[in-house]
């Protein structure tokens, strides 16, 4: 049973792509939420990497280990009790397959629904486990980050002499907003893996944007996130588990008109340490009209993106590829 249980995880590993170790960026941004030029800093950031990192962000760490105790209790039960909190659409528990379009990783998750108005069961309802103490250590995380990513986005629309402060952050308040929660597992790629792979590293979750309007990331001490710069290069981000690391999103370079850069990411498995992380994708209402704001555009030729809603979005970027870019249909073409 050994032998078969070990060929099985061997023909599962060679389906995860592999990449050489890349060099640690030390260059990160980083903004104090409590400095005045927070807001220039910001949107100096969003525009050259679309990638950040918030320190004095006022969330307690006992709220943030708490959670991350119990997904650790979660993702380290036997594989039975887990697929347990599998359900039968996007939420719930998931293991290696991410999507339905063919992409894989070295990764488990939980994903759960924010919107109001999409009917999803609770998945960690299903489980064994405390239910309730694991369901409040949710709901108090991601009403936290909620606020947190709501901030960020009016610095971002002060920092952009944007009038109406609350032009982004008015789409994640609205009870109808489309957000989302994920906690990603990464098991460490032991001896079997390791040697199969000949020393390179699993990808856990292959590269791509996000296609909300902010992501709000949470992980432990371990590496293993990597971010593409301007010019191609993948770097790796120091791990800080007393900061969050925030990326722009597809739905907010249209609404900035390009100005801020969707930042494209991946996460590599580590050798010898799990990772666990959290991240809570902030997105506007399901019918909500995305478009470039007319006071990032000086005349309606200079447009670069069509009108569309977030609904429409969504559910073109779920029929892609992680590393398709899913903003290019919704482009405008030369003169249009």
């Amino acid at each position: 049973m050994v032998v078969h249980s070990q060929q099985g995880a061997l023909n599962e590993l060679f389906l995860i792509k592999t990449c050489k170790p890349t060099n640690l960026f030390t260059e990160v941004p980083e903004v104090d939420l409590s400095h005045p030029e927070a807001k220039t800093l910001i949107v100096n950031a969003c525009k050259e990497f679309g990638f950040f990192k918030i320190i004095n962000h006022d969330i307690p760490m006992e709220l943030i280990s708490n959670l991350e105790n119990e997904a650790l209790s979660f993702f380290m039960q036997p594989q039975s009790e887990k697929e347990k909190a599998s359900l039968d659409d996007p939420f719930g528990y998931g293991s290696k397959r991410i999507g339905k379009n063919g992409d894989v990783g070295w990764v488990e998750y939980l994903l759960f629904n924010t919107n109001p108005d999409v009917i999803s069961p609770n998945p960690l309802l299903l489980l064994e486990q405390n239910q309730n103490v694991f369901s409040s250590a949710v709901n108090d995380y991601t009403l936290a980050v909620k606020n947190l990513s709501c901030e960020i986005l009016e610095l971002m629309a002060d920092g952009l002499g944007i009038e109406q402060r609350n032009v982004f952050s008015r789409l994640i308040r609205d009870e109808k907003s489309d957000c989302i929660f994920r906690l990603n597992h990464y098991p460490a790629c032991g001896e079997l893996e390791l040697q199969a792979i000949g020393g390179r590293n699993l990808i856990g979750f292959g590269e791509h944007t996000d296609p909300q309007m902010i992501s709000v990331l949470r992980s432990n001490n371990t590496s293993g996130l990597q971010i593409c710069l301007r010019d191609g290069t993948w770097v790796s981000i120091p791990p800080d588990q007393t900061s969050f690391f925030i990326n722009v999103g597809d739905s907010l370079q249209v609404m900035t008109n390009g100005s801020f850069r969707s930042v494209k990411h991946r996460v590599l498995s580590d050798t010898a340490m799990s990772r666990v992380s959290m991240i809570y994708f902030g997105g506007a209402p399901l019918t909500e009209k995305l478009a470039p704001l007319p006071s990032l555009v000086s005349k309606e030729e200079d447009s670069l993106y069509k009108e569309f809603t977030w609904g429409e979005y969504k559910k073109a970027a779920y029929k892609l590829r992680l590393a398709d870019n899913r903003l290019t249909p919704f482009e405008k073409s030369a003169g249009q």
